[in-house]
This record gives structure tokens, C-alpha cells and sequence, in this order.
């Protein structure tokens, strides 16, 4: 699996009045978590669209394990998930520093759309940086469990 570690701190403006970190916070970190995977790979989100592709947000799902508060530090830990036909998941692991709290997992999928706004497979220089890395691509992983379910396996 790919995945990669960034460290947050919680700020005050992220809690709510019973102290505990606002719900919606946890979707701005995976967005971090997963923007931070992309940089680490050389990638960012302004270089995928600026080669004309596009990875909007299909489907977010989080399950809150535990409240963080002001103050605490987080580590958010993301994965993809290359076994979807199209376009790309990412799981998230979000917990505390010293790896004893679970505070929250979830996943988020994402479609892949070219310029013209059309569903497409992720494209070769997206899979090459993955392979590069050691991963298969998400085509390859694609085509693989489609034609396991062909063979009926």
C-alpha cells in the first residue's frame, strides 16, 4: 500500500464550545493528509489539472472513534486504494501522537475527469508515479480485478 504520514496540531479555532474538535475538521484533514501524499510523490493537485485532469470529490465517509481537542497533535495517515475501476480512493487513519488514541477513519473516493468533464481512467503520468514508487498502477490493479470478477473467481 501507498501511504504517507503528515503531522497536525489542533488550533483552538477547530474545537467547538464543548471543547472537542468541530466534525467537519476531519474532512479538511484528509484533504491535507491527501494532498500531502501527492507532494510526497512529486505531485500536487495544481499539476494534475494543469495536465488537464481532474480529481473531484465523489463519495467521503468518516467514523469519529474518539473526540480530539485543542492542542492535541494528530498524525493523519493516507492511503490509496487503487482497487477501484475509476478514479482513485484514499483511506485515512487519523490519531495521536504517540499511536495510542484512534480518532477517526474514513475514506474518500474520487472521480477522474478530463477537461471536458468526462469520467476517465487515471492518467499514465499519474500510474507512472505510483509504479515508480513501487506501487501497481491504478490501471493495471483495475483491469486485474475486472478480469478476476470475468473469471468468476
Amino acid at each position: 500500500m501507498l501511504s504517507h504520514k503528515t503531522t497536525h496540531r489542533v488550533r483552538y479555532s477547530d474545537t467547538d464550545k464543548m471543547g472537542f474538535v468541530q466534525h467537519a475538521n476531519y474532512f479538511r484533514w484528509f484533504e491535507i493528509g491527501r494532498s500531502e501524499l501527492f507532494r510526497h510523490l512529486g505531485l500536487s493537485y495544481k499539476k494534475i489539472e494543469a495536465n488537464g485532469f481532474f480529481l473531484p470529490l465523489a463519495e467521503v465517509h468518516c467514523k469519529y472513534l474518539f473526540p480530539s481537542k485543542y492542542d492535541d497533535v494528530l498524525i493523519i495517515e493516507t492511503t490509496l486504494d487503487a482497487r477501484v475501476k475509476a478514479g482513485m480512493k484514499f483511506d485515512y487513519h487519523i490519531y495521536s501522537e504517540d499511536e495510542k488514541t484512534t480518532f477517526a477513519k474514513g475514506y474518500t473516493k474520487h472521480a477522474c475527469l478530463d477537461r471536458n468533464g468526462r469520467v476517465v481512467r487515471p492518467p499514465d503520468f499519474l500510474t507512472a508515479v505510483f509504479n515508480r514508487t513501487g506501487r501497481s498502477s491504478v490501471s493495471n490493479i483495475s483491469a486485474t480485478k475486472a478480469q478476476r470478477h470475468k473469471e468468476g473467481v
